[in-house]
Parts: structure tokens; C-alpha cells; sequence
């Protein structure tokens, strides 16, 4: 991974494109296999909440509640970005969307690696998600230098984006994860 591989992966929800977030080619190869213009942010899934500053300029006291609460599973939460994220993964916003997955074999995938992992969908960008390693396989894996094959993902509904970054948390996506659930932790 660290020499630029890209591979396709199950998550919790769909299928994902995981390439080493510290490598600017095999980032913008992500874009390039998705078909996907630059300047749309990119999350990395991390295999444990204490690799969050790793990542994140700090970790406000509402994340933690969050994280608490809803981690591993399908919340993805935008904290402002260390200096050192690459921007291709910022699109220039200063933030960086991280999520610990809900799937023990993502989180088994991540130890196993060392690190973090892009978690954008592995579909072709505006198609619908990926649930198996055979509809990667026939969508996308000419592109990629591996399809793990991780069983079907549960699919659904994907991860629920809150931007933790401001003083108010937002919800910038509905998914999985249902808004009222957020709106009662003390935040």
C-alpha cells in the first residue's frame, strides 16, 4: 500500500477504494479510478478513536461524545485537519473526515495495515454503492491493484456526515445513523 496500490475493500456499509492517505499519488489515483473531480474531500476510516489525532488538529469536546456513543459504526465525523493532511484529502477545507467502521474485518484490515485507509465508496462517482467484491470486480477492478473479498456489505444507507469542526456540530449528510439519535447527546 505504501508504494501507491489501490484496492477495493467491504466497509460497514458499501464496498470502499482504500489507498495510504500519506501517498499523494495513490490518492489522486482515487479520483482517477472513481472518475471524480478534485476539490471533493475524501475520509479516511481509522481502526481505533485514539488514531484520531493522528489526523485532527484537536478533538472537541462534543466529538468525544459522538465518538463514544456511535463508534465503531457508520458516523463519520470532520474535525479540522493537522497542517500535514494531504490537501488532496481537505479539498482545501482545512477538515478531515474520519470514522472508526462498524465491520470487525475493516477494523482487522486497518490493525493489520498500520494504518488508516481512504474510505470513499469504490463505485464510479454518481453510479450506486458497491455491496460485493464481484460488482467491484466488474465496475472498477481493471483500475485497482486488489478487490478484497470481505462477503456482501450490509449497504443501505451510508455513513451519516457531522462536522464537529465549528462550534456547532452539523449534519452535512443524513445516513445511517439518524439525526434525532445525534441531536440527543449533549454536545
Amino acid at each position: 500500500m505504501s508504494s501507491g496500490g489501490v484496492i477495493a475493500y467491504p466497509t460497514d456499509t458499501f464496498y470502499g477504494l482504500g489507498a495510504d492517505p500519506g501517498n499523494p499519488a495513490a490518492v489522486r489515483r482515487i479520483f482517477a479510478i472513481k472518475g471524480r473531480e478534485p476539490g471533493r474531500p475524501i475520509l479516511l476510516l481509522i481502526g481505533d478513536p485514539n488514531e484520531v489525532l493522528n489526523w485532527a488538529a484537536d478533538v472537541p469536546r462534543r466529538a468525544e461524545e459522538l465518538m463514544k456513543r456511535f463508534w465503531p459504526g457508520p458516523l463519520t465525523l470532520v474535525f479540522k485537519a493537522k497542517a500535514e493532511v494531504l490537501p488532496e484529502l481537505t479539498a482545501g477545507s482545512g477538515t478531515i473526515g474520519l470514522r472508526v467502521p462498524g465491520s470487525e474485518l475493516t477494523r482487522g484490515l486497518l490493525k493489520y495495515l498500520g494504518h488508516a485507509l481512504t474510505g470513499t465508496s469504490a463505485n464510479i462517482s454518481g453510479l450506486p454503492g458497491i455491496r460485493s467484491a464481484h460488482e467491484a470486480a466488474r465496475a472498477i477492478g481493471e483500475r485497482v491493484d486488489l478487490v478484497f473479498d470481505g462477503g456482501e456489505a450490509a449497504g443501505g444507507k451510508p455513513s451519516t456526515v457531522v462536522d464537529v469542526s465549528t462550534d456547532t456540530p452539523r449534519v452535512i449528510r443524513e445516513g445511517a445513523v439518524d439525526s434525532k439519535l445525534i441531536a440527543k447527546c449533549k454536545l
